[in-house]
C-alpha cells in the first residue's frame, strides 16, 4: 500500500564531467563525481529512513545505469527515470507521474542540500494541507525544495534555470495563478567550489548534525587538497 505522500529525488549518476561542472577547477572531474556519488547516497538513505513517505528515485540519465542499479539492490524505493528536454520539464513530469498514482502531495528535492533532514520533508507536507505549492529556498536564488498537491506545469515552463531569479518568478508565478505558497527555511546548496567552503566553515551551526561522515570526508579531502581561500 502506498503512503499518502512522497518524496522524489532528482539524483544524476556520478560521471565524471557530467556532474558538479561548476566545481571546475579547482575539483577535478573524477573528485566532482565523488562528491555527487556521495551525495545521492546521503539524499537516498536519508529519504528511506521516512518510513510515513512513499520515496522515488527520477534517476538521469537512467535507473538502468550501473551506480543506480548498485543503490537499487540496497534500498526499497521506486525507481523511474528522468523525462523531458529540459530541467522545467522533467520536474513538472515526475511531479505528475507521482501524484497520478494517488499520493495526497508530492514534494521533489535534488542532492545538492545536506542540510535537509526529516523536519524539512515534515514541514512541506503539513504546509501542503493547507497551501498550494510549498517551496524551500536556496542561498542562491533557487530553490532546493518544491511540493505540490496536483500539477502545475506553468510553474516549470520557460523558467531561468539555474539563475538567481528562480525562486523570484516562481513565486511571481504561483501569485499571478491565484496559488497559496508557503515558504521553508532558507538553506545552502552545493553548486560551486565557494558553497563547498561556506558549507565547512559553518558546519558547527545549524544543520551540521545532518551532513553525514562520509561527505563531510569527501569535503575535507577536497578543502586540504585545493586549500581554503582566506578572505
Amino acid at each position: 500500500m502506498l503512503a499518502e505522500d512522497a518524496i522524489i529525488i532528482f539524483a544524476k549518476a556520478p560521471v565524471p564531467g557530467a556532474v558538479k561542472t561548476r566545481m571546475c577547477p579547482p575539483l577535478t572531474p573524477d573528485e566532482a563525481a565523488t562528491l555527487q556519488g556521495s551525495l545521492v547516497m546521503d539524499a537516498v538513505e536519508g529519504a528511506r529512513s521516512l518510513r510515513d513517505f512513499e520515496i522515488y528515485v527520477a534517476c538521469a540519465p537512467g535507473k538502468e545505469h550501473p551506480f543506480f542499479l548498485a543503490l537499487a539492490s540496497r534500498h526499497r524505493v521506486q525507481w523511474c527515470d528522468q523525462t523531458g528536454e529540459d530541467l522545467g520539464q522533467r520536474m513538472h513530469h515526475a511531479l505528475t507521474h507521482v501524484l497520478a498514482r494517488g499520493h495526497r502531495s508530492a514534494v521533489l528535492v535534488g542532492t545538492d542540500t545536506p542540510a535537509l533532514a526529516r523536519r524539512h520533508y515534515t514541514r512541506a507536507r503539513e504546509a501542503l494541507r493547507s497551501h498550494d505549492v510549498v517551496f524551500g529556498p536556496a542561498e542562491d536564488g533557487g530553490y532546493y525544495l518544491v511540493g505540490l498537491t496536483r500539477p502545475v506545469p506553468a510553474l516549470f515552463d520557460a523558467m531561468p534555470w539555474s539563475t538567481e531569479h528562480v525562486l523570484d518568478q516562481s513565486l511571481t508565478r504561483a501569485d499571478r495563478l491565484g496559488l497559496t505558497v508557503e515558504r521553508l527555511d532558507r538553506e545552502r546548496d552545493l553548486d560551486t567550489f565557494d558553497d563547498v567552503r561556506a558549507m565547512m566553515r559553518d558546519r558547527a551551526g545549524a544543520g551540521s548534525a545532518t551532513l553525514s561522515t562520509r561527505t563531510a570526508n569527501v569535503l575535507h579531502a577536497v578543502l586540504q587538497r585545493h586549500g581554503p581561500r582566506h578572505e
